[in-house]
């Protein structure tokens, strides 16, 4: 269990959260939810033990798993495998066990062997302790359902890409929080922020299947509707402009209804309350000006301010980012192209004869399952990895803008100024001022660190550094990732609008029809296709 008592949060002089009681109890799967930059990602790092409270207090009572937004996955040269089993320490267990199998087979000596028997047999009996080859089964299945296949289990971390790294990182959390076995109650809590973030639609459905079974507490910060409808029997909303947190005990969709209900009788009761204010005070001011009436008329006004004070406070509407993509510098006709470009890591080829010839103002989209390469070939064009085989070339008046997933472009240990004077040099200081305001960044937040923002925050400083750029060539990995839906519904705007080439990565189908693609390119072959409705299905499942 967790139990957080006056906890205030804050970031800078801002209150996100103050003198507030919480308690995650087995059986809870709860919903945090609230706008980019409310603070659902400070409160769960607080409820996780990864980050202190302003004020006030939190209290583990058992596991919990946590799933950050940017996991750290420490040491990258273990395997994808070792990662998922060290959740219950059956790396090291199995790593032990070679070692000892290896010495009975070459030791000479009976007596050394014979120790290296007996020590094989405490590891083993170590191993089955903890669920031994059923589990090591069981960590698979978990793998292979978030979409990473049996050829990427034995590869180093650091030959993953960012999301096939996070996806390791979640299928360890699952490992861990299953370890009771089929039928048993796990009593570990998770706390997971954006889970469904890389996973295509199978994982994502099979994920909705665990998190409903699992019974011992979840809070979880997800976008994905239909995975909080399925999922959540309660609901958090952090309210950004009140620096409150509302609690609904209840589904998703009941919560909807008594948030609209919620706020149609805060409007009716406001709007009742100011029209008898507005009354008793024009009252007040008639009798004001008779000497003998003033009394009467003082508390006639004071009844008015009470009636205003007595009301909840106006839940003002959330701001919105004004997202606009740049007005594309002047280029050729091809800006940009690449031929027979290749690209392995070790051993391990992850695809081969990719050519592509962005024209000017031309919409590509990207297709491939996951670990297919997407997110590589972006790098590539990009020119922030080098091929094996081939080459980019940049055409007459090539700008490039890169949006990466996993906020590469973003020097995370610098603030936000700091961030987008590197990205915008030329740009002069109020015109970045204005912009960073566009994007809802403004006072004290321009002096935070960008390690500190919540995974949204980071998505908006990043797209303001590319409207600064004047690119007129995008190359967008996952824009829509992280954004809550009107920041999201921003973005698609300002994709439909923008007249530059695009080459998007995406599982969002939104994105996909807001870009109105005219070509596609499946990895890991490279084949080039026109664009038609066939490959609209495909989106979601890449």
């Amino acid at each position: 269990m967790i139990t957080a008592t006056g906890l205030e949060l804050r970031a800078g002089s801002r209150i996100l959260l103050s003198d507030t009681t919480l308690r995650v109890q087995p059986g809870d799967r709860i919903g945090l939810v609230g706008r980019n930059g409310a603070g659902k990602t400070t409160t769960l790092r607080v409820l996780a033990g990864e980050g202190e409270p302003y004020a006030g207090e939190v209290h583990h009572t058992g596991e919990i798993g946590y799933l950050p937004q940017d996991p750290r996955e420490g040491d990258l040269s273990v395997t994808a495998k070792d990662r998922v089993l060290s959740a219950r320490g059956l790396d090291v267990l199995l790593r032990d066990m070679e070692k000892a199998q290896n010495a009975m087979a070459e030791l000479v000596d009976d007596a050394a062997r014979d120790r290296a028997i007996r020590r094989y047999g405490r590891l083993e009996e170590r191993f089955a302790a903890l669920g031994g080859y059923a589990a090591e089964s069981e960590a698979a299945r978990i793998c292979a359902n978030l979409g990473l296949e049996d050829r990427v289990l034995p590869q180093p971390l650091r030959t993953l890409s960012g999301g096939q790294r996070r996806r390791v990182e979640l299928a360890r959390i699952l490992f861990a929080a299953s370890e009771a076995g089929a039928g048993g109650r796990s009593g570990t809590i998770l706390l997971l922020d954006e889970p469904t973030n890389h996973l295509d639609a199978d994982s994502i459905a099979w994920l909705r299947g665990f998190l409903k079974a699992h019974t011992g507490g979840l809070v979880v910060i997800s976008h994905d509707v239909g995975l909080l409808d399925e999922v959540v029997n309660k609901v958090w909303f952090l309210d950004a402009t009140r620096g409150e947190l509302d609690s609904y005990n209840m589904n998703w969709k009941r919560y909807l209804d008594a948030r609209a209900t919620d706020e149609k009788r805060r409007r009716r009761e406001r709007a009742n309350a100011e029209k008898k204010a507005a009354a008793l005070q024009q009252q007040a001011a008639k009798l004001g000006a008779k000497a003998t009436k003033a009394v009467a008329a003082k508390n006639m006004a004071r009844r008015a301010e009470q009636l205003l004070a007595g009301l909840d406070e106006e839940r003002k509407a959330d701001k919105v980012a004004n997202i606009r993509f740049p007005a594309p510098a002047p280029c050729g006709r091809t800006p940009l192209t690449a031929e027979n470009l290749s690209k392995s890591y070790g051993s391990l080829e992850i695809f081969t004869g990719v050519d592509l010839a962005v024209d000017r103002g031309s919409r590509v989209v990207v297709l491939g399952l996951n670990g297919a390469g997407k997110t590589t070939l972006l790098r590539l064009l990009a020119g922030l990895e080098k091929p094996d085989t081939g080459r980019v070339v940049a055409g007459h008046g090539l700008r490039l803008g890169y949006y990466a997933q996993e906020h590469e472009t973003l020097d995370h240990e610098a603030t936000v100024w700091e961030n987008i004077r590197h990205l915008a040099p030329d740009t002069g200081a109020q015109e970045l001022r204005n912009l960073l305001g566009s994007f809802l960044f403004s006072g004290e937040q321009l002096e935070q660190p960008a390690k500190t923002l919540s995974g949204g925050e980071k998505t908006r400083l990043a797209l303001a550094g590319l409207v600064s750029s004047a690119a007129n060539v995008l190359l967008l990995d996952e824009p829509t990732n992280n954004l809550d839906p009107a920041s999201r519904d921003q973005v698609l705007d300002a994709l439909n609008r923008y007249e530059g080439a695009v080459v998007l990565v995406t599982h969002d189908p939104g994105a996909v029809e807001a870009l109105e693609p005219e070509r596609v390119i499946l990895l890991p072959d490279g084949t080039e296709d026109l664009w038609s409705d066939d490959y609209r299905e495909l989106v979601e499942l890449a």
